[in-house]
């Protein structure tokens, strides 16, 4: 069967960018491989109406609206190749179905790079967290640290001691120049030069941080800025050009949402430099209005 739109991702901005479409009355298929960036994380915080569910809970009370439309197609699968061809664009999954459609949005989302540090992994999404509007509420009045993985780490810094008293960990590499040191100290933020080697404690649980010089600090929760890939090597096998994000490249599109392959858009964190729930969904809401406004020119184009 042949869909006016393929979606291939469905988290957040893929399911936005399908209710879209489907209120207009367009047969879409979202093609998911269930493997969300934020399914790490217990709770989603700060979504509107929403706040304090969990990412799948939100998911399936997606899906669950989109299935009362007739238009809605969900198929339960991993995207390995995706070729434009003369009618639109033909996908191809990992195990040999192939669906095909006028136009495709890209929703895959992008992957975490944590440090290589011993107690980190099973904290992440819990006790280690990125997002201090996600996350900071409910790791709130208790000591924190900012774990500097990039010059945008300053940025967590700055935020961070409107949830706690805050330490700074530059990791050697990452030091603050005078106008970032004096702005942290006004903050209050205490700057620690010697790198975190291990967290402490039992997971999810931090009781402290271990130094490199053998110190230990009390730290109950750990900001960290981690650097991201293409969680799907579709973009890149499309041709679709890329820029610079705040951690790492994310899919070049226009006012539109339309990657430098016409025909192909991209919406979520795969395709905006400032990354959380609600602006993952309305990068996909803008995705489908456009996404519908372009099929309408196919059809005018046509007669």
């Amino acid at each position: 069967m042949k869909f006016d739109v393929m979606i291939i991702g469905g988290s957040f901005a893929g399911l936005s960018a399908a209710m879209q479409l489907v209120r207009a009355q367009k047969q879409v298929l979202v093609i998911d491989s269930a493997k969300p960036r934020n399914r790490f994380a217990v709770n989603s915080h700060g979504f509107f109406t929403l706040d304090g569910e969990s990412p799948a809970t939100i998911r399936d009370k997606a899906l669950a609206k989109l299935q009362a439309y007739p238009g809605f197609s969900l198929l339960e699968a991993e995207v390995v190749d995706v070729k434009k061809v003369s009618t639109g664009f033909r996908a191809e999954t990992a195990n040999g179905q192939h669906m095909a459609a006028a136009k495709v949005i890209l929703a895959t989302g992008v992957k975490d790079e944590l440090p290589d540090i011993p107690g980190l992994p099973e904290r992440w999404g819990k006790t280690v967290i990125h997002c201090p509007y996600c996350h900071g509420y409910e790791n709130k009045n208790v000591p924190l640290g900012v774990l500097a993985t990039s010059e945008f780490s300053i940025h967590q810094a700055k935020l961070a001691p409107d949830w706690g008293s805050t330490t700074y960990f530059t990791q050697g590499q990452f030091s603050p120049d005078s106008d970032a040191r004096q702005m942290l100290e006004k903050r209050g933020v205490q700057i620690e030069e010697s790198p975190v080697i291990e967290l402490l404690g039992t997971a999810p649980q931090i009781l402290a941080v271990r130094l490199a010089d053998g110190r230990e600090l009390p730290i109950q929760a750990l900001y960290v800025g981690p650097n991201t890939q293409m969680a799907s090597s579709l973009a890149k096998q499309l041709g679709c050009a890329f820029e610079p994000g705040f951690m790492g490249p994310v899919v070049k599109v226009d006012e539109c949402q339309q990657t430098t392959v016409a025909g192909v858009y991209a919406a979520g964190d795969m395709a905006i430099p400032m990354q959380n729930a609600t602006l993952a969904s309305a990068s996909g809401v803008m995705t489908g209005v456009h996404v519908h406004h372009a099929l309408i020119q196919i059809q005018l184009d046509s007669k």
